[in-house]
């Protein structure tokens, strides 16, 4: 097996989280040449029963539930979506996503950007608008609802947002950071009286232990992974990391574990040229029959019948 060719293909596929310091915060070295803005669509259509998993980024998101109706965890809270509310979600937080209705995912255009798209950090700007919001940790979120004042309006500048990225006219990214200047102005100027969320130390140091367990997984999946190392990684008990992993997941470490796997293991099998065995192997089953079965069960097909449905 090419285990160099198999590693890129799975670096291709990845979204990496960053391991957080202990105020949940990470400053990350940044191609000043790259426009610092993401934009995807259609994502939970890749995931089994439309469900993204827990994870985390040193940028901005502003996700939009366009046809259906979505389950938006942020921490421990799970927020409901319904069709033309969007949701921005603050640096660093540990956040995920379920579709709760329809059977046909929802497109959910989500941007991805950084702070300094808006205003470069030593900028008056981004001390003055910016670093109030990415530096309070009483806000983890904002829903912007449908029909609500000030909220249609950030809603129609999303979309504008999500119609230029995927446009790309002249001048695109001017346009883009227009926009995003022009939501965080009412965000901040409607800051007083946006709904907070206070955390407690334990709830802190719980989200920071999830964190470092998930990273622990998102590095190591390909290897021999036991309950010990997961626990390891954030320096607790096992019985204790079933607790933090039950509370924030609904699931045990290893289970999230083979979940992981067989996310990477799912697109690995976009490529015809790579074996079940060869993707098997590098996803750490170690056992194509043991990564079969697994597979059925959240796909609810093998990865043979995955890999000619185009699933």
């Amino acid at each position: 097996m090419d285990q160099m060719r198999v590693g890129i293909i799975v670096m291709e596929l990845q979204i990496m989280p960053i391991i957080l310091n202990h105020q949940l915060r990470e400053q990350i070295a940044r191609d000043p040449a790259i426009f610092p803005v993401t934009f995807f669509q259609n994502e939970l259509a890749e995931l089994p029963n439309y469900t993204g998993p827990l994870h985390w980024h040193p940028d901005f998101e502003i996700a939009t539930a366009l046809s259906g109706v979505l389950d938006f965890q942020i921490g421990r809270q799970h927020i409901v979506l319904k069709a033309g509310d969007s949701i921005f979600v603050n640096e660093n937080v540990l956040h995920g996503i379920r579709q709760l209705s329809g059977d046909v995912p929802d497109p959910m255009p989500n941007i991805v950007f950084s702070e300094t798209v808006i205003a470069p950090e030593s900028s008056v700007i981004y001390q003055k608008y910016i670093r109030p919001i990415a530096y309070c940790d009483t806000l983890p979120y904002i829903v912007f609802t449908k029909k609500n004042g000030w909220h249609s309006e950030v809603n129609r500048l999303v979309g504008d947002i999500c119609r230029q990225m995927q446009e790309k006219d002249q001048c695109y990214e001017m346009a883009v950071q227009r926009a995003l200047s022009r939501i965080f102005e009412y965000i901040i100027s409607n800051f007083v009286d946006l709904p907070k969320s206070e955390t407690t130390r334990i709830q802190s140091n719980a989200q920071i232990r999830l964190q470092k367990m998930l990273s622990y997984i998102y590095e190591h999946y390909s290897e021999a992974v036991r309950l010990e190392d997961i626990a390891r990684a954030a320096h607790i008990s096992r019985s204790e990391a079933g607790r933090c992993f039950n509370t924030y997941m609904g699931c045990s470490p290893v289970d999230a574990l083979i979940q992981y796997r067989l996310q990477i293991a799912h697109g690995l099998l976009r490529d015809a040229t790579l074996t079940l065995q060869e993707i098997s192997d590098s996803c750490g089953f170690h056992s194509v029959n043991y990564f079969s079965r697994q597979f059925r069960q959240i796909y609810g097909c093998t990865p043979s019948q995955a890999r000619v449905l185009g699933k």
